[in-house]
């Protein structure tokens, strides 16, 4: 078992020997912050200090740094320093530390509700800076698309048609089924609550007008945030930790063009399909529901469905899922792009992918639900 850390201080001439022995490892926390911490007192009384190592067993980073603190303590003291008997694998250890500054935060004693309105405060500068490289980031891709425009050949319809398939066609399956039993859930409550007031018809109308303009457009949105979003912002984010989207650069090629505008076509293309998916889907399950718990014949339903909705319901949620794609591409695209060189960061850029598309396309939900409003559409 390893001894825990020590030290003993001797006097070497003018020179205080500090000889310090047993396990200097994050083990030991309190006892080795405590054994450090008494390093500066005990080599006051020279003129120089002396570390000895010789006895150290065992040495990692926390127990490198307290020995690095301690020297530099006592040389703001006008007290000289050198380290004796060291371990070659100490060495190199030694000289990592001292060569990195480490800051410690200080704690900063203030009212919670002051703290908490500067945070409120930097949440909205941070929001405002996100808006801003959005729209920056939008005009560089509209600048891409008339690049594709006026150089059609130049367009890599390989990779669009890649992407379309594992954004849309990959995504039936789920999308499919999350409106089925959404539209089933949401048709069982409406006909328990109806049934109240004699009007259990009118869940039929309940269905076609809440799947095809509002539920099936937004939860397709908010599955392919969660599925194509981060897998978008996780690929161009391992591109940037590997030094790939340099490489492009290097080659002439610009990312936006290579990366970028393929996946941003595809999910504008593959996301009103996926809607018009989930409005059959959805209003299939609000059938299934009604068969079983009111009685509703398939026939009956689809008779009172026509009756419901019109083409205007169905061109509203249509309508939206284009701008819904290109909200989701653009978020994840600049999530991506701003990934630094760590898992941890990759990490991070994935989550506020995710977090941030489903909180833009509820928002721009419910933008064009009172512009539908305002026009009587």
């Amino acid at each position: 078992m390893s001894k825990p850390p020590q030290f003993s201080a001797e006097t070497d001439g003018p020179s205080i020997r500090l000889a310090l022995a047993g396990s200097w490892t994050i083990d030991a926390s309190s006892r080795l912050e405590r054994t450090g911490v008494a390093l500066v007192p005990a080599a006051l009384a020279g003129q120089a200090a002396i570390f000895d190592l010789g006895g150290i067993e065992r040495l990692d980073t926390a127990g490198a740094w307290l020995i690095d603190r301690s020297r530099r303590d006592l040389k703001a003291k006008g007290i000289e320093t050198q380290i004796e008997r060291v371990r070659p694998e100490f060495t190199i250890l030694l000289n990592e530390v001292s060569a990195r500054d480490v800051e410690i935060p200080l704690l900063r004693k203030g009212s919670a509700i002051v703290d908490i309105l500067a945070d409120t405060g930097h949440a909205m500068v941070d929001f405002g800076r996100d808006i801003f490289a959005g729209v920056a980031f939008l005009g560089e891709l509209m600048a891409s698309f008339g690049k594709v425009i006026r150089h059609p050949s130049r367009f890599r319809g390989t990779s669009l048609f890649f992407h379309i398939e594992a954004f849309g066609f990959r995504s039936v399956p789920i999308i499919a089924l999350i409106n089925f039993l959404v539209g089933g859930i949401v048709a069982q409550q409406g006909i328990y609550q109806l049934k109240r007031f004699g009007a259990v018809n009118y869940t039929v109308d309940l269905i076609g007008v809440l799947v095809l303009r509002e539920l099936g457009v937004l939860l397709t949105s908010i599955m392919i945030a969660g599925r194509s979003g981060s897998a978008i912002t996780a690929e161009i984010g391992s591109m940037k930790m590997r030094e790939e989207i340099d490489a492009l650069q290097v080659m002439g090629m610009r990312p936006t063009d290579v990366l970028i505008v393929p996946r941003l076509l595809a999910l504008i293309v593959s996301l009103p399909l996926l809607t018009f998916i989930a409005d059959l889907s959805g209003i299939f399950g609000g059938l299934i529901a009604g068969w079983l718990y009111a009685g509703i014949s398939p026939s009956a339903f689809i008779h009172l469905l026509q009756d419901a909705i019109d083409f205007e319901e169905l061109s509203v949620g249509l309508i939206k899922a284009p701008f819904m794609a290109l909200i989701i591409g653009l978020i994840a695209a600049i999530e991506g792009l701003n990934t630094q060189g760590s898992a941890e960061s990759l990490g991070r850029q994935v989550t506020a992918s995710v977090v941030k598309s489903i909180f833009m396309v509820i928002v721009v939900d419910g933008l064009f639900a009172m512009f539908f409003v305002s026009i009587h559409y």
